[in-house]
């Protein structure tokens, strides 16, 4: 029916997983933290995803992490949240999630977007429908990848992708990251993939 060309992605659960928050700042270049431009990415992308019929559900919506305030240490901080996320995702039952984050280097010339996968098909095939939209956006030749290594990824038991946005590290592009234009430029790529 019309409906359906409407409204793409109704009936569908989707979590997006902006990465960090609060202490965890992640990737940081001088004042420019990658906790709120992922935050901002992923606010645009639920838009996208809610006007397409999608149920959307975030693991957070603040600048927050999800360990409990008075939690002491970092690391320790940092794993609980990790695993709150993986439950998250578990528990709204979610047929696809995206983790959103930025990367960071030393070396200031790496640029662009890309997706990452565990592998499994179904996770294959969305991180490579999310790149090929990303190469657009981002002028990058880079593949989307597969890896066992993020413990997101590989603990959800759900389809998923992480999406790195770009490079902090990367003067002209740290530029675009700052700008609400661009943000929806890249919420609008992992939307279409």
């Amino acid at each position: 029916g019309t409906s359906d060309v409407t409204m793409p992605l109704a009936g569908k659960v989707v979590v997006l997983d902006p990465g960090h928050g609060g202490v965890d700042g992640g990737a940081d270049y001088g004042e420019v933290k990658e906790k709120s431009i992922v935050l901002n990415t992923t606010l645009y992308l639920k838009d996208y995803l809610l006007g397409s019929g999608a149920e959307v559900h975030l693991t957070r919506d603040t600048d927050k992490d999800l360990a409990p305030k008075d939690m002491k240490g970092y690391s320790k901080r940092k794993a609980y949240d990790i695993r709150r996320r993986v439950d998250f995702i578990q528990g709204k039952n979610a047929d696809l999630f995206v983790s959103l984050h930025l990367n960071s280097m030393t070396n200031e010339q790496w640029k662009g977007g890309q997706a990452f996968y565990y592998p499994g098909d179904d996770n294959e095939a969305l991180a490579k429908a999310i790149q090929e939209r990303l190469r657009e956006t981002t002028e990058t030749n880079r593949q989307a990848f597969s890896t066992s290594n993020i413990y997101v990824l590989k603990r959800a038991e759900t389809t998923g992708a992480l999406v790195e946005l770009g490079f902090l590290s990367n003067a002209s592009e740290r530029e675009k990251l700052l700008t609400e234009d661009y943000q929806r430029e890249l919420a609008f790529s992992i939307y279409q993939g």
